[in-house]
């Protein structure tokens, strides 16, 4: 048995989980100013959410209509035990339920080594977002 499991769910449903998970680590942690943050693409996403045994969120990530994964964040506690995995595993099945063919993220470049392993590549050069060094990915899905 796991120590936590991955729900898919929605913004309606569980905002306060998710806005939990996601200002603990990009505004409070990386300092991502909360205006960035918080945008109206969080009410048609679809969202990913990883709990603990007692239902505590521990991790997140969104997918967008456009095929975009985004706000993909794992508590510090979590970091290390498969949750990472885990939730971009379920976030690369929910796309394709979705219909989407290519999954297309931005990720900060000090985690582009854990999408690489994932199969994600490049697209472009480093650029910066909310004062963190970025890189575009993406993965085509069979």
């Amino acid at each position: 048995m796991t120590d936590f499991s991955i729900l898919l769910t929605d913004w309606a449903h569980d905002a306060p989980r998710l806005r939990a998970v996601r200002r603990a680590v990009f505004i409070d942690e990386q300092g991502v100013p909360e205006a960035l943050e918080w945008d109206t693409d969080d009410a048609g996403a679809v969202h990913l959410l990883a709990v603990d045994r007692e239902g505590q969120a521990i991790a997140c990530a969104r997918l967008l209509p456009d095929g975009h994964l985004g706000r993909m964040a794992v508590l510090p506690a979590w970091r290390g035990r498969g949750v990472g995995r885990a939730l971009l595993a379920a976030a690369l099945d929910a796309a394709r339920t979705h219909g989407h063919t290519t999954l297309r993220l931005s990720a900060q470049t000090h985690a582009a080594g854990f999408y690489a392993r994932a199969g994600f590549f490049a697209v472009g050069e480093d650029y910066e977002e909310a004062g963190i060094p970025h890189v575009a990915m993406q993965k085509r899905l069979s």
